[in-house]
């Protein structure tokens, strides 16, 4: 709900008191927090240890581990950046290096998180942890679901703009469908999931939520909102927000209590993930058939509408994925966030 009203509330700004608050704003909310969290928030207990806090620092973090992953996620998502911004600055020898790098740091990762595995010893996440089909598949649904979803938004938004003309609060508004069936879908998941089987509540959010793209993908640029974009904003949501509830609570359910956070961080790192590559994947996309299209204006509304059609389709492409993943690893989940004595 707040990435979705910041997103809608950003829209207002630009149209009535300048893109610039919204940083203000929020750069003062998040001051207001820290100071306020500082008197809230419980001070921890910990159990007091004979070991002195630097050697547990040393022996009880994976800091070698940490570092892999901290690099890799680093170097890739900046090379992601380069490419939504310019497809052709992938021929570019430093672009072509910094990729090289973060995929060879992949297999090292999951070599030292082996090494440290069989040694007994902190790991960062270890390769056990994947063992799981119902939280491998989760992980891998919110990262196609996230990257969607966050497209969407993203290109719906283009889509308004750009090619329909509107404002950006004009733009701001056609999204509310999606902020308000967002908000009402957590709500609803968390009330009902303990009564439905947690695969088929999966599925059919990430089927439905296939439609969103779809719809965008085949709507004619000239058709009122009630056509197909109202639709579509409110399909959006479904597979992301349902997939958040129930992901956090087969965190819970499959894993025992010492192990919950760390699963819970991955789950969330999936997420973001998701993003970066979800828009740089599509950006690269539309960019490019944009790119191959016959008008010498590359930035008019009929040379942008294919691209963007590209892009949908793309997303339409990942939700079936998504879908088929549920269907081979989430058959034997059941029903979760039910009460245990």
């Amino acid at each position: 709900m707040g990435f979705s009203l910041g997103l809608v509330l950003g829209g207002v700004f630009v149209s009535t008191i300048g893109w610039r608050s919204g940083f203000y704003i929020g750069g003062a909310l998040s001051a207001s927090l820290f100071i306020v969290g500082i008197w809230t928030l419980p001070a921890d207990h910990h159990v007091r240890s004979e070991t002195p806090a630097p050697k547990r620092l040393a022996k009880e973090i994976d800091w070698i581990g940490a570092a892999l992953a901290s690099t890799t996620l680093a170097v890739f998502s900046y090379v992601l950046a380069v490419l939504s911004v310019d497809i052709s600055r992938a021929k570019d020898a430093t672009n072509i290096a910094l990729l090289c790098l973060s995929a060879s740091l992949v297999p090292a990762f999951i070599y030292w998180m082996r090494r440290r595995e069989k040694a007994q010893k902190p790991a960062l996440i270890p390769n056990g942890i994947w063992k799981n089909s119902a939280f491998t598949s989760i992980c891998i649904m919110v990262l196609l679901a996230a990257a969607v979803m966050d497209g969407m938004e993203f290109y719906s938004n283009l889509f308004f703009q750009e090619i329909q003309d509107t404002s950006a609060l004009g733009a701001s508004l056609r999204l509310l469908p999606n902020l308000v069936m967002g908000a009402c879908l957590q709500l609803t998941t968390g009330l009902i999931i303990n009564r439905v089987p947690a695969t088929w509540a999966v599925l059919v959010s990430t089927g439905l939520c296939a439609g969103a793209p779809l719809l965008m993908a085949v709507t004619n640029p000239h058709w009122p909102y009630w056509y197909t974009l109202f639709s579509a904003q409110l399909l959006s949501p479904m597979s992301g927000d349902v997939l958040f509830t129930i992901g956090l609570l087969v965190i819970s359910d499959v894993f025992p209590p010492r192990t919950q956070a760390l699963a819970g961080a991955i789950f969330n790192t999936v997420s973001q993930l998701g993003v970066s590559i979800g828009l740089t994947v599509t950006s690269v996309i539309s960019a490019s058939v944009t790119k191959r299209t016959q008008y010498a204006d590359k930035s008019s509304p009929e040379a942008l509408v294919p691209g963007y059609r590209a892009s949908f389709w793309t997303m339409f492409a990942c939700m079936l994925l998504a879908v088929a993943v549920g269907g081979a690893g989430l058959q034997k989940l059941g029903k979760v966030g039910m009460k245990r004595d």
